[in-house]
């Protein structure tokens, strides 16, 4: 039905005759001749009748004519197909569009629900995303394949396994009161791939989680899972290193330097608050606590006290503003402070000159900066100060858009407490570095997440395939090798016959596109994605289902 695509034109192809075939992207008239600037996937080429036309916008049509040069002074050098136009000599209206739901220019905004019921024409006006996906796709899998990975399907329908988040379960109509569960992620079965002597697996994989939606989270979702038998951490950074390198030059063309920088999770978490740090720009927190304690005022009398300096002064106004905002984390209130000759603020009555001395050189202030405090338990001051700093490098400017600052979080807590008892931090998979299990807060694990630009890109671990160290580690979190055997079994049970020592890493491939895309909403780079009610306004699903189905299955909805 075409000879060429709407992107294809140019000079060398004047006086051909060609057939094209697109969509209506606007009609103008002008001396009793009409343009319509017609449109595919691939670009645009205008096209010039003879007569008035009348062609509603997005309607389908197949132009047939010849390739002509444009006149002097109307060469549009945005386009590759700028410097031509096509003279209709038969035109084609395959299909013609309804009046549009939404605006295809891009100069009106849509409703996020109205762009996902007619997700189609939204994705119809630019698909650069759909595109920028797809390139990273296929460099991915062209990466793996070099280095010898091989692309193992998982199943869809799989036992339930407690994974953290709730699962999707699928009734079985043949054994009723039997369900399948949908996988939130492949691990088990990737695991059980190096038992199988795979070495070198791969998938990109659908991983679905019925949890609560955020910009960067999804009901269903793709990852990009690795794993290696015979390998240790570094060897599993380096491969994740030059797979990101890889992506981004083929996407982008951008040439990443590696290896990126490393930093363990007690350093990130002291000098940032957070296991994910945006490193485009500085202002690293500094622990007061000593420094204040004993200072008569009540306030700093907290588990953690907790300064992040700020490279300007603030108004009362912004100070009570900024309170509102930590308030957000659970914070209880905000202590500031301003940089004169010495430190000046409501509290620095409180204060002796010995400890403002100490406070200015521990915290480097200098003159016309202002020091922010906060008190508390050390999660809800690293929490609040770590949020602090990421809105004050917004407000004031700090951070570098043009920068890609990767780095690798390691050595993270194998386990963390939940109220009276332990529980993994992680998975109960992951190998510790340490035996000693006297004091489980302070074992740490072969743990490693890459992080850019305070993105989690993706996690993983070197694993346990030693039955001893995996019953230390369930004895921890208050269950025995039956029980885990109840939970995990059919994986326990594959490492009694010689399984190898493993890693790898899953990358929230949603989460690369994104960042690909310069967006932070991965609904973005996604073709169907759902709201944030975890519903699809296109095909208006979750949906209630067929009674006579639901008594097929054996089910009853109250």
């Amino acid at each position: 039905m075409r000879t060429h695509t709407c992107n294809d034109l140019i000079l060398k192809d004047v006086n051909k005759k060609v057939i094209l075939c697109g969509w209506v992207n606007g009609v103008r008239e002008h001396g009793g001749i009409s343009f319509i600037n017609l449109r595919d996937r691939y670009g645009i080429t205008q096209v010039v009748f003879k007569e008035k036309v009348e062609l509603k916008e997005e309607s389908v049509v197949q132009i047939k004519g010849k390739v002509v040069k444009r006149p002097k002074g109307i060469v549009n050098k945005k386009i590759p197909t700028g410097e031509i136009e096509v003279v209709c000599e038969e035109l084609n209206v395959l299909n013609e569009s309804d009046n549009l739901p939404i605006d295809m220019s891009g100069q009106v905004e849509s409703t996020e629900d109205t762009r996902l019921k007619y997700r189609y024409l939204d994705l119809r006006k630019d698909l650069s995303n759909v595109q920028a996906r797809h390139k990273a796709n296929m460099a991915v899998h062209e990466f793996l394949d070099k280095q010898g990975f091989l692309h193992v399907e998982t199943p869809l329908l799989i036992r339930s396994t407690p994974e953290g988040a709730r699962d999707f379960i699928v009734p079985s109509r043949i054994h009723k009161g039997n369900v399948y569960s949908l996988p939130q992620s492949p691990q088990l079965y990737k695991q059980i791939s190096m038992v199988a002597g795979v070495d070198k697996y791969y998938q990109v994989a659908k991983c679905l989680r019925d949890e609560d939606l955020r910009q960067d989270r999804q009901p269903e979702f793709t990852q990009i899972d690795i794993e290696m038998s015979f390998v240790e951490q570094d060897d599993i950074i380096k491969l994740s290193e030059g797979l990101i390198k890889h992506v981004f030059e083929k996407v982008n063309g951008v040439k990443l330097k590696t290896p990126f920088r490393k930093m363990t999770y007690c350093d990130a978490m002291s000098n940032y608050g957070i296991d994910r740090p945006d490193l485009r720009f500085d202002m690293k927190l500094t622990d007061v606590t000593e420094t204040v304690k004993g200072s008569g005022f009540k306030v700093f009398e907290a588990e953690c006290v907790k300064a992040l300096v700020a490279p300007r002064e603030f108004s009362r106004k912004e100070c009570d503003k900024l309170t509102d905002f930590v308030k957000l984390y659970e914070a209880k209130g905000l202590v500031y402070l301003r940089m004169d000759k010495t430190l000046e603020g409501p509290v620095a009555k409180f204060l002796s000159d010995d400890v403002k001395k100490v406070l200015i050189k521990q915290t480097k202030i200098k003159k016309g900066e202002t020091l922010f405090i906060i008190a508390d338990n050390n999660n809800i001051c690293n929490d609040a100060l770590a949020h602090l700093r990421l809105q004050l490098g917004k407000e004031l400017e700090l951070i570098d858009e043009t920068k890609l600052e990767f780095v690798w979080i390691t050595e993270f807590p194998l386990f963390e407490k939940d109220e009276d008892r332990w529980k993994p931090m992680h998975h109960i998979f992951s190998m510790p570095i340490s035996m000693d299990f006297s004091n489980p807060g302070l074992v740490t694990g072969y743990l490693h997440d890459l992080v850019l630009n305070g993105t989690e890109l993706g996690g993983g671990s070197i694993r346990i395939h030693k039955k001893d160290i995996q019953e230390k580690v369930l004895e921890v979190i208050g269950m025995n090798y039956k029980q885990a055997e109840n939970a995990f079994g059919f994986l326990l049970n594959s490492f009694r016959f010689g399984a190898p020592p493993h890693g790898g890493i899953a990358f929230g491939f949603d989460r690369i596109v994104a960042m690909l895309c310069n967006t932070t909403d991965i609904r973005e780079v996604i073709a169907f994605p759902k709201n944030k009610q975890m519903q699809s306004p296109m095909d208006q699903c979750p949906s209630l289902p067929d009674k006579d189905f639901l008594k097929e299955l054996g089910i009853k909805i109250n």
